[in-house]
This record gives C-alpha cells, structure tokens and sequence, in this order.
C-alpha cells in the first residue's frame, strides 16, 4: 500500500468508526429512558437511593454492578425475595443471619426509611439489564435445577425454589446455602397445611425463627413449592 493509500485509510476507517460510536451512543440514549422505566422514577425512589447512600449499603452489597462483595447483590432481590422479606432482614438482621458467618449489622432503619429503600430496590428491580446478574439469569436458574432434578428426579417447584430465594439459605441434596436446615427430609416431617403456614409467616408458628414471611408469594407458587417439597 502506497503512502497516500494508508493515509486515506486510515482517514475513512476513522470516520466509519466515529460514526459507528456516536451512532450508538444515541441509540443507547434513546434506549435508557425505556430500559430503566424512568416513568417510574418518582420522589419516593429517589428518597430510597439516598437512605441506601446514607447507610453506605455499597461498602457490602453490590448493585448494578456497582459495590461491595461481601454480601449479596441487590440489583434483583426484591424479585427474589419480596417485600416482606426485605422489611424482616432490615428490622431484625442479628434473627436472620443468627446462623451465618456473615453478618449484617442493625441500622436500626425507621419505617419511613425502610420504604423508601424498599420503593428504591423494587425501582432497581425492574431494570432491563439483559439477564444481569449471575446470580439471578435465567440461565444460572436452569443450570441449578438441572442438578436438582439430577440429584432428586423431581421438577415441580424447583424453579421457584430457586428464584425465590429458598436456595440461598437451605440446602437440597448438597445444593444451596447453609444459613437455615437442609430440606432433604422436610416432606416427611411435616403436613402441606403446615408447610404453607410455616413459609407464609414462620413467626406465627416459630416466635424465633430467623426465617423471612413469605406473602409475596402468589397461592399458585406456594402450592407449587409445597409439592415440591414434600415430594422429598
């Protein structure tokens, strides 16, 4: 190639690429407001960033990519663990992680501030970030209950055991998280009636359990989880 070749090259293959770049940072533009449901914005939202700022919740968790990595990500627990369950672990942390070797410290929050965090996780929740994260993509879930279906020849439920969290704290035939007892053995110990109640609102059966309501949980979910559970 001549002199003038690559110099006309390498000017036309700049222009391309700065077209290319500012092209898709339109795109990107355009696309942030729908991705982010900035409709839903509103001044409760924005109150929670600031409680989450103000408590300095990014020096353990992370969310949107952006924290901590001593605790879990955030960017999709409301989706995988409810309302319910948030307000319970921010009001009695010391009960729910009371058999965990990490602990989460009392913030000693008001109602007014557990709200608005609330209102602001929920907001964050409902971000399209394209499977993001690990933790919580659909292709992590299937992956899990795949080696749950290996190792217990079951399929009902296990998916919502999954996702909604149950597997972060109990263990099924070697797979999950050791804050509460493994399940292995749950379906023959206890009723259906009693398993619903129990994750419903386990306090109203244990003053003292550690373990978060469940009343997000639609009656379809419950009754699925419930099968699964005691298939084991």
């Amino acid at each position: 190639m001549t002199k003038k070749g690559a110099f006309w090259f390498f000017i036309i293959s700049t222009l391309i690429s700065a077209i290319i770049l500012i092209v898709l940072t339109i795109d990107t533009h355009r696309q942030v407001s729908a991705l982010t449901h900035a409709d839903r914005l509103d001044s409760k939202v924005i109150a929670g960033k600031k409680v989450w700022e103000k408590y300095n919740c990014n020096d353990c968790h992370t969310i949107l990519g952006f924290g901590g990595y001593y605790a879990p990500d955030m960017t999709k627990v409301y989706k995988r663990r409810g309302e319910d369950a948030i307000r319970f672990i921010l009001k009695n942390p010391e009960k729910a992680f009371k058999n965990s070797w990490r602990k989460m410290p009392n913030q000693h929050l008001s109602d007014d501030e557990i709200d608005k965090l609330i209102a602001f996780l929920k907001w964050v929740s409902e971000i399209d970030n394209h499977d993001w994260p690990p933790q919580d993509s659909r292709k992590s879930i299937s992956r899990t209950a795949l080696k749950l279906t290996e190792s217990t020849g079951m399929k009902l439920g296990i998916a919502l055991f999954k996702t909604k969290g149950c597997i972060a704290c109990h263990k099924i035939k070697g797979i999950g998280g050791s804050v509460g007892p493994a399940l292995d053995k749950v379906g023959s110990k206890y009723s259906e009636d009693y398993l619903k109640k129990f994750i419903r609102n386990p306090q109203s059966i244990k003053p003292n359990s550690a373990m978060p309501p469940q009343s997000q949980l639609s009656e379809g979910d419950l009754e699925a989880l419930v099968k699964y559970l005691k298939s084991l």
